[in-house]
């Protein structure tokens, strides 16, 4: 078993989840087998509750859990579906050893952070490494911050066990530049060092988050006071996430890694990751997008959104221009006006609509699906916006003025978004929920169909699809054959055929929407059809 271990030290915001996943993507491309993990201080089991104003959007594994958003990251680098055991938290850990002391399994015994909980948490890496060539665990926190000496602990035993020929540490800290001379200083890094040492941890590798690259005197320095090796300290300099593996391997940093882990003398190839990189530099279009959201405030929040367009935008060379607009300025009663205005001032060409929870601005996202419906605008509807859609449809088209959603007004006749029968006696919220990678069965010959089969993204003799879900309401089947019948599409079903998974208007250039959240199996190898048809909509080619 080989691990590398990642920590950061005396800022957040340094990229540490970036640096971690483009170590996995210049491993990966010298055809090692990579997984990835990520250790959290929270007490929290699993990111579900966590506020996306704080934390960014909950990514969802294809085994149903909800993790922090960097596993997102990890995912679309290394090209790989990691699994609940690749996010571990504190309240994970602690809860498991309560739960064993419970149940006698630890009879008898005095029940303590070691050998308890560190080796709970050498099971989770385990866990997480089991089959792979490699594993590489960010560290999330800050060095000697009060909740991570038991994750730290674990790092050095590991060490202790494996032998430093199968265990590695990569340190990530800033190079603080003093604005007003100008001055690179070094002296946070050294510190950082010292108190890693403190827990009998020396960095094999030390990743510097600079604005500007290294002068030798620095690598000198650094090398001199941290006790490493010039060429094992890395620069990473503030640039496009996707070029940071290919800057990695200009300072042979791919090299390095091998020759200390696996006594090989090869490089990577990451010659395709490239030319993605070239068409994400140079761009032959241009198109302005328009991210309409509650929580775009925080760019994170809606991050997998972003990527997923950066994906579409690498394929066709097109660059989008991406306007976050924060749905609370149109609750006006002149939104219409407003709307079309704001359209026409910043070029918007299509709107993405991602997810959110909660009954705020919902009539005003009701009359955007309306007003796109009108005008032929293209826009993607993600999770709840499906729900939203159909009732916009249902009041625009079919004539239900009182459509609506169980979760807004509940003691309604004509809900035609409600939650399932079954569901509504369970008190446990988190029960209510489809998280998963579910099966789903698409029409032959509808657009949504079409787009699949371009991208050969759909087994075309079952024509089933995965795709992952975070949400509780669905499409009431009460209210099914009078949506189609007014020619609302559903394109995509359950295998039972009960539960709506994607609708679209034919007739339209691009309306579609679904339960799912296609955004988070989208690569830059390989585009979501969703998201990369909405470009060519865009560009009408």
């Amino acid at each position: 078993m080989k691990l590398i271990f990642v920590t950061w030290w005396v800022i957040s915001g340094l990229g540490k989840w970036i640096t971690a996943a483009s170590i996995g993507r210049i491993l990966k491309s010298a055809w090692y087998k990579v997984t990835m993990g990520k250790m959290d201080p929270y007490l929290q089991i699993d990111a579900w509750t966590m506020s996306p104003f704080e934390h960014g959007e909950t990514f969802v594994t294809t085994d149903w859990f909800e993790t922090d958003l960097d596993l997102g990251h990890y995912e679309r680098f290394i090209n790989e579906e990691l699994t609940k055991y690749s996010s571990t938290t504190t309240g994970q850990i602690y809860l498991s050893v309560i739960n064993k002391e419970r149940k006698w399994e630890y009879l008898w015994k005095t029940v303590q952070v070691i050998p308890h909980i560190i080796n709970e948490i050498k099971e989770r890496v385990n866990k997480i490494a089991q089959w792979s060539d490699v594993a590489i665990i960010e560290i999330w926190w800050t060095v000697w911050d009060i909740e991570w000496p038991h994750f730290l602990e674990t790092m050095r035993q590991f060490r202790y066990e494996l032998g430093k020929e199968n265990v590695l540490f990569i340190h990530v800290a800033p190079i603080i530049s003093v604005t007003t001379s100008w001055e690179m200083k070094t002296k946070a890094i050294q510190h950082s060092i010292v108190k890693l040492r403190e827990l009998w941890i020396q960095a094999d590798v030390l990743i510097c988050r600079t604005p500007r690259p290294l002068e030798p005197w620095i690598k000198a320095k650094l090398s001199m006071f941290c006790d490493m090796e010039k060429e094992c300290i890395i620069e990473n300099l503030d640039q496009n996430i996707y070029e940071l593996p290919l800057s990695f391997q200009e300072q042979w940093l791919d090299k390095l890694l091998i020759k200390k882990l696996f006594n090989e003398n090869k490089s990577s190839d990451l010659s395709k990751w490239a030319e993605l990189v070239y068409k994400l530099k140079n761009p032959e279009f241009e198109t302005t997008i328009w991210i309409a959201g509650k929580y775009t405030h925080l760019d994170d929040s809606y991050i997998s959104v972003v990527e997923a367009l950066k994906h579409a935008w690498a394929f066709y060379k097109t660059k989008i221009n991406i306007e976050r607009i924060d749905t609370e300025q149109f609750e006006t009663d002149d939104w219409e006006n407003n709307f079309a205005n704001l359209c026409n001032s910043k070029n918007i060409s299509w709107i993405v609509v991602p997810w959110w929870f909660g009954n705020r601005w919902i009539q005003w996202m009701i009359n955007i699906a309306t007003f796109c419906m009108k005008k032929n605008i293209p826009y993607l509807w993600l999770c709840l916006w499906l729900q939203i859609a159909t009732i916009a449809f249902a009041r625009f088209i079919c004539n239900i003025s009182q459509a609506n959603s169980w979760e807004f007004t509940q003691e309604n006749e004509f809900n035609v978004i409600d939650i399932m029968e079954d569901q509504k006696t369970i008190t446990d919220k988190w029960w209510t929920m489809r998280l998963w990678s579910y099966d789903a069965v698409l029409k032959p010959n509808t657009k949504i169909w079409g787009l699949y089969k371009e991208f050969n993204q759909i087994d075309l003799s079952s024509n089933i699809v995965k795709e992952r879900h975070r949400h509780r309401y669905e499409v009431n089947p009460k209210f099914h054959n009078t949506l189609s019948k007014n020619w609302l599409m559903f394109s995509w079903l359950s295998p039972n055929w009960k539960l709506v998974e994607f609708i679209e208007l034919p007739e339209l250039r691009y309306f579609i929407a679904t339960q799912a959240h296609p955004e988070f199996k989208s690569r830059l190898n390989r585009p979501h059809p969703l998201f990369a048809w909405l470009i060519k909509s865009c560009l009408n080619i």
